[in-house]
């Protein structure tokens, strides 16, 4: 059976998504967060957040509807991972209300959020018959308190582009970081950054067994916008710490469609046209005075490169390959598209023994990796589904390489560049590059132009 004809039969077989009710909770330690979601006549799900409390904390959550609105506002996004099993025609709020408008920025980021999940499953669906989205709910009257917040929150994935946020921005002792389900690496990121435990806010989710069950026995599974969940969230912890900024670390790349002349993008929710809706979003409906941008939009993922090969006290600590998230502590697996992009970025600027000290190997002569190579570099079928960075700056990294280590020895990917594709030209200063289409002040603009003068 082809996936569309399934997708079909599922989406007759189970046509309600519903989102019938959150549930919040506190102790001394903690803020509970559980949603209830149910397609019906299949399963019920119970996801829930577990929210860390420490002196951080100013806002009272009881009989809070500020709070309240956050809570339902995030289930909405986090039912995505849930309604995605059936793809059910009609999705039904129970716990709340919805707009026209709100209705369409949802629907908007739910389709272009499971892009990649529906191409890479062959599932053809217009926007248009996507889903029905209807609210029973009743409506809160809310309005933005006056209460001035300051400082910065800086979510903390564990990678380089986290890491050169916080050392460009942290300039108080104010500040706080935020993870979501720590690990050894995300922590130590912190720590490094200066950050002690009384400054790091830590987040439990959760992921309902019932998914994974729905996940092993055959129903439709693939990439969700992750990073739209923690727009919400992180949004939620700045409203109940007061803080002025969440400071993202999405770069310019995350723009580019993976599949050319399709919008079709692995980091959609990491692209300025969900920072710009998701920031519309916000200022019109969850009525906080948090702000949420990304600061090294302007710039691109080789201008990020260069300015963590700054900072070394991370190089051996930092990780970004997500097969080898999987594993406790985690490593660079060094056979995928995400670990060979980091060597081809970084390598203009820490090739070659550097390099192989944080990666264990030169993947540079990796023959096993030739395919991935190609496809990075823009001369394959099309590019990878993770984050790594747009072809032409891993090709202008590939180049800047191949001329950094001259009439000597290549190894064996750079070599084989060389012998089959053109060069780029590298007099052209990318590093130089600027993109005024961000969310940047002033003052935050200048503190990341003054790295590149």
């Amino acid at each position: 059976m082809d996936n569309n004809t399934k997708v079909n039969e599922l989406r007759n077989k189970y046509p309600e998504f519903k989102y019938k009710s959150y549930i919040i909770n506190e102790d001394d330690d903690n803020i509970y967060l559980e949603y209830n979601f149910e397609i019906t006549n299949l399963c019920k799900f119970t996801p829930t957040i577990t929210i860390k409390k420490k002196n951080y904390i100013k806002e009272d959550i009881k009989n809070n509807k500020v709070f309240d609105n956050l809570v339902f506002n995030l289930g909405l996004v986090e039912l995505i991972s849930y309604w995605k099993s059936t793809f059910s025609k009609n999705v039904i709020i129970e716990c709340g209300y919805l707009n026209e408008e709100q209705i369409s920025f949802f629907k908007k980021l739910y389709y272009n959020g499971l892009g990649e999940l529906r191409y890479r499953n062959n599932i053809q669906i217009s926007y248009k018959d996507f889903m029905n989205i209807t609210t029973t709910g009743e409506e809160l009257e809310l309005s933005t308190s006056n209460e001035e917040y300051s400082d910065y929150i800086f979510p903390i994935g564990g990678g380089k582009d986290s890491n050169v946020t916080i050392e460009l921005l942290n300039n108080s002792e104010d500040n706080l970081c935020f993870i979501v389900n720590p690990k050894t690496v995300t922590l130590e990121c912190a720590r490094l950054s200066g950050f002690d435990n009384e400054h790091i806010i830590e987040v439990k989710r959760t992921i309902d067994q019932d998914l994974i069950n729905l996940n092993n026995d055959g129903f439709i599974n693939g990439h969700t916008p992750f990073s739209a969940m923690i727009s919400f969230l992180s949004t939620m912890v700045g409203y109940l710490t007061h803080k002025k900024y969440v400071a993202l670390s999405n770069e310019y790349s995350a723009n580019e469609s993976n599949i050319d002349g399709e919008k079709i993008n692995h980091q959609y929710s990491k692209s300025l046209e969900y920072e710009n809706d998701f920031r519309d979003y916000a200022s019109k409906y969850l009525f906080v005075n948090t702000e949420y941008f990304s600061f090294l939009r302007p710039i691109s993922e080789y201008q990020i490169a260069y300015l963590f090969s700054h900072f070394e006290k991370y190089h051996k600590t930092f990780k970004s390959c997500n097969v080898g998230l999987k594993k406790e502590p985690w490593v660079w697996c060094n056979n995928c598209a995400k670990c060979l992009f980091v060597y081809i970025i970084l390598s203009p600027f820490l090739y070659k023994e550097k390099l192989i000290n944080i990666f264990g190997e030169d993947l540079f002569e990796k023959k096993e990796l030739l395919d991935l190579f190609i496809d990075l570099t823009g001369h394959g079928n099309l590019k990878p589904f993770d984050c790594v960075g747009t072809f032409y700056e891993n090709r202008y990294a590939v180049s800047k390489t191949i001329e950094k280590i001259g009439e000597s020895y290549l190894p064996y990917l750079l070599r084989y560049y060389k012998e089959h594709f053109k060069l780029e030209d590298t007099s052209i200063d990318i590093l130089k590059d600027w993109h005024d289409d961000n969310n940047l002040n002033e003052e935050q603009a200048n503190i990341l132009k003054d790295w590149f003068k």
